[in-house]
């Protein structure tokens, strides 16, 4: 039986995803890679012949076809044929709940189904590293990759909070100091910083609330409340954290913890700009696939209890991480450790 994975949309995640997974299918024990793009657009035909000259196949709507086929690409499937033979679809659109229902609940040849951060209720959450062995092959078939500032908070929790299987969090803040769009968008950039709102009276925004929920799969029913707001840059969510512990705390051992933790990163630069840099110069095209990176100076430990400090997400870098490790877990269910490792150059230390 092939292992055939489908990604759903071609944009912030969708895109690297795809490429990620069509230069390492050998790797990753992947046949085919193949990918839905509903939307046939000039300006976007290179991108889309380069996913397809780097071996992953187009799908697309019957009615779209011979568009696509105008801009020189080759559509081989349609949306519902390259569900049905896939062995794990991942949908990176902000249409996952609508899919599910449409077509993913009777669709009866894939393992799994994933959808991104912004799907809430789609499936169990998941980050890699946080809550792996809450994953159920019996009985997990969606899943939902938590966004990248959710990954951030729950790696900080994890690493900083946790003894073992025991918590020792009293409180968790955090304020998400978010980019106004990505590099590769051209709409919604803010002139000014723009405060959010608090949509959730028990966990601020979403980021807590998904943090909770993602820990609730282990049994934890943790204290976490959120901030969030646009600053207008493109660079890299920056976070403000405060963790209040009910056991004191160093310095020199919440450094020791960050640095035990192969997905976070630290760092001696104290702008986002230099961080960005590296990724782009050292990453997987321009992605490091850390949870965090964490500034040393900006940590500190007040009254022996409260870790205070900043650090930076790396927008989808960790997103495409969880989104792989999920996806092998479901191809490789007796261990896949080994097939992921490919990626570990892109983990650092420091940065």
């Amino acid at each position: 039986m092939s292992n055939i994975v489908h990604v759903v949309g071609t944009g912030t995640i969708g895109e690297p995803l795809i490429g990620l997974l069509a230069n390492y299918r050998e790797a990753f024990g992947i046949d085919e890679v193949t990918f839905h793009k509903r939307t046939p657009m000039i300006e976007e035909r290179p991108k889309v012949a380069d996913l397809e000259r780097r071996g992953a196949i187009l799908a697309t709507n019957d009615d779209r076809r011979a568009s696509f086929e105008a801009l020189g690409h080759s559509p081989k499937f349609s949306a519902q044929e390259a569900i049905e033979r896939a062995s794990v679809v991942i949908d990176c659109t902000p249409a996952g709940l609508t899919n599910k229902e449409k077509f993913y609940n009777a669709a009866p040849g894939p393992l799994g189904f994933m959808a991104q951060g912004s799907e809430f209720g789609f499936g169990k959450m998941y980050a890699r590293g946080v809550n792996d062995e809450a994953l159920d092959q019996g009985s997990d078939r969606f899943l939902q990759v938590v966004s990248c500032n959710t990954h951030n908070i729950s790696a900080l929790v994890k690493t900083v909070a946790m003894d073992g299987a025991e918590s020792r969090l009293e409180n968790g803040r955090f304020v998400l100091l978010r980019r106004a769009n990505d590099i590769s968008q051209d709409g919604s950039f803010v002139p000014a910083p723009t405060t959010g709102s608090h949509g959730d009276e028990q966990f601020g925004t979403h980021h807590a609330r998904d943090a909770h929920h993602l820990f609730s799969t282990l049994g934890y029913d943790l204290p976490l409340f959120s901030s969030a707001m646009k600053v207008p840059t493109q660079y890299m969510h920056s976070m403000w954290f405060s963790l209040t512990l009910d056991r004191e705390i160093g310095l020199d051992e919440v450094i020791d913890r960050f640095t035990d933790n192969p997905r976070i990163a630290l760092t001696h630069h104290q702008s986002a700009n230099s961080v960005f840099s590296f990724g782009r110069d050292h990453g997987y095209f321009g992605r490091i696939l850390n949870q965090a990176v964490i500034p040393r100076q900006s940590i500190t430990v007040r009254d022996g209890h409260e870790v205070v400090g900043f650090c930076y997400t790396p927008q989808d870098g960790n997103s495409l991480l969880s989104s792989i490790a999920a996806t092998l877990w479901y191809l490789h269910p007796d261990g896949f450790e080994d097939r992921i490792d490919v990626l570990r150059p892109y983990l650092f230390s420091e940065v």
